[in-house]
């Protein structure tokens, strides 16, 4: 994945809290089997600490929002973003919620855009306290997505993904879809508290997988509204393949295998691999959200 060297990185679609201390210094979890089954859950990225039941409400005020000033020291245009994670995810935030802003506007809609929250270790949200155990998830509570940058690492050394900037990408995208989800009205429908293969939650993320894939379709055609030119110039087809065995990493039947053992479909909550990836495959190669339809 190539971003546009000379293409400008708007930094204000990130809040940037990592150093930053909770009141109280509490942390929502210790280690444990409680850290473990948070990390296993979590890892599946897209669950927030609510729906995890894995929230400490702490008595202090969450932080304040941050002003883009340091990171817009380092993150200035797309050659960054081609040298420096960072720089790279406030890329492809910057790109995914461009193309949105477009789709719902040729819709006769209106997105409305939300910043990620960079953190470290830990985060109080409208939806709890988190740890980074809990993974990259939405927060529909106050409308932002939180990401520990950390979490990339792990999708490569804990859940053997190749990795690469594209599988980053679609994790970002997939967190995305989910504010999607919850301006079109879908997200609802996740909070029934099922599981199981063909319940709402598994068909909840997997749209979240196809959202991902429309974006990744259209991310180098969508151009800024800055400059009229895309900031994303090239994706390649192993950037895809990276995409997809991010999607295959974090399968519940994967994780299941990798971690208990076993595969017990009747507690699924994401979806299979091959669900993941079918579902991601659609967006891509339809790039149109209304083939994303997976609750027919």
């Amino acid at each position: 994945m190539q971003f546009d060297d000379d293409a400008g990185l708007d930094t204000s679609q990130v809040q940037d809290v990592r150093g930053s201390r909770l009141p109280g210094g509490r942390a929502t979890m210790g280690g444990g089997l409680v850290g473990i089954v948070a990390l296993i859950l979590g890892l599946l990225f897209g669950v927030g600490p609510d729906q995890l039941g894995l929230t400490d409400q702490g008595t202090g005020a969450a932080p304040g929002p941050t002003t883009a000033a340091e990171l817009g020291q380092q993150c200035k245009t797309g050659q960054d973003a081609n040298s420096r994670e960072d720089c790279r995810i406030v890329g492809v935030i910057n790109s995914v919620q461009s193309y949105w802003q477009q789709e719902f506007r040729k819709r006769g809609g209106e997105y409305t855009p939300v910043p990620t929250v960079f953190f470290q270790g830990q985060v109080n949200t409208a939806c709890g306290t988190a740890t980074s155990a809990v993974g990259p998830f939405y927060c529909p509570g106050d409308k932002k997505v939180y990401l520990d940058l950390g979490f990339f690492d792990d999708l490569r050394t804990k859940f053997g993904s190749t990795g690469g900037p594209f599988a980053e990408a679609y994790v970002v995208a997939h967190e995305y879809g989910h504010h999607v989800q919850d301006l079109v009205g879908t997200l609802g429908r996740s909070q029934d508290g099922q599981q199981g293969a063909g319940s709402n939650s598994v068909r909840t993320e997997l749209q979240a997988d196809c959202f991902a894939g429309v974006w990744a379709r259209h991310a180098t055609t969508t151009p800024q509204q800055s400059t009229g030119q895309p900031l994303i110039s090239n994706i390649t087809e192993d950037d895809i393949r990276d995409g997809l065995d991010a999607a295959a990493a974090v399968g519940d039947d994967r994780i299941q295998e990798r971690f208990q053992g076993r595969v017990t479909p009747e507690t699924w909550t994401h979806g299979s691999s091959a669900q993941r990836q079918q579902w991601f495959n659609t967006g891509f190669s339809t790039g149109d959200m209304e083939r994303c339809d997976t609750f027919r």
